[in-house]
């Protein structure tokens, strides 16, 4: 009897110091609404220098995402390699709890995540809370800020407006936004073409396997061959002449039509802390797409002139 009193008394004072926090940090951003602070533990570097062409941009690319990256890492607590680390265990729990307080729209807060990882990994805050937030901008398109340094109170901010649907709501197009941009970024590297095994195993660093729910993207298969590929983001095709079958992904006209090259090479271009020049076969690509845009919509504007001299 007295265990399950001192249990009971526990979980009060637990449940005490969540609301407390709560308020707190609700009591800081109402004192200071608007405000960032300059920097915060998971602020990436602005970009090193570009460095000299080489070949293999792609394969350098596609190398931030492999298992051995921070990035990738992080999601990997339920794997092996994961168990065997204790700090990707404990950034995949602050992954989550920043998810959960965006989607719940609840303040994140420095005490709420070390109640999450356990007050003795404090000194690898730092560490941990880079991990995670690096996963979270790279899959869900959502950047953790610092708007409290007095407080260490944080925020989500969308990045990406590609894959919201004009009425939605934040939380309803989470899965979409920050994934999308790293597939389009995949292809991009692939030569603009990348074969359904490439994509799975691009996924697959990430957790998020085919034939499996996931928790926050449902069925991954149906997500990419038939959603996105609907919604006109993906084109997924048989391969020309493949025998036995086999299937591709390249951009859909509404991806050309809602962002760039040049955005998705910036994008994959933080993931290693450098600029898009960093990469000069992929960055030439970009600007000709730039140009290549540009000129498009200069025809365009002519030809939309010659037609309303026409009518008038």
């Amino acid at each position: 009897m007295p265990r399950k009193h001192k249990n009971k008394q526990h979980a009060h004072g637990k449940r005490h110091q969540v609301q407390g926090d709560t308020q707190e940090a609700h009591a800081s951003a109402a004192a200071a609404p608007g405000e960032e602070c300059p920097s915060s533990p998971s602020s990436a570097p602005q970009g090193s220098p570009p460095s000299s062409p080489a070949a293999g941009d792609g394969q350098e690319l596609q190398g931030a995402m492999a298992p051995s990256s921070p990035v990738a890492e992080a999601s990997w607590a339920g794997s092996e390699e994961g168990a065997q680390d204790p700090l990707m265990r404990k950034a995949s729990l602050v992954m989550d709890f920043l998810l959960e307080r965006y989607t719940k729209k609840e303040p994140i807060t420095q005490n709420g995540m070390l109640n999450v990882i356990g007050r003795k990994y404090k000194q690898h805050l730092p560490e941990i809370l880079s991990r995670a937030s690096e996963r979270v901008e790279l899959v869900f398109g959502l950047e953790l800020k610092e708007v409290d340094c007095s407080r260490n109170i944080y925020t989500l901010v969308n990045k990406f407006s590609l894959g919201v649907e004009e009425g939605s709501s934040d939380e309803e197009e989470l899965p979409k936004s920050g994934l999308l941009m790293a597939l389009l970024g995949i292809i991009f590297t692939k030569g603009n073409r990348a074969s359904e095994e490439e994509i799975w195993d691009f996924l697959n660093v990430l957790g998020i396997h085919a034939g499996k729910k996931h928790s926050i993207f449902g069925e991954p298969r149906k997500l990419i061959t038939k959603d996105l590929v609907q919604k006109g983001y993906l084109i997924y095709r048989r391969v020309p002449n493949s025998d036995p079958p086999g299937y591709e992904f390249l951009w859909g006209p509404r991806a050309y039509a809602e962002t760039t090259k040049m955005k998705v090479l910036e994008v994959l271009a933080k993931i290693q802390d450098k600029v898009p020049s960093s990469f000069p076969d992929l960055y030439d690509e970009a600007l000709r797409d730039q140009v290549e845009r540009a000129a498009l919509r200069v025809a365009m504007f002519i030809v939309l002139q010659n037609t309303n001299v026409w009518i008038i």
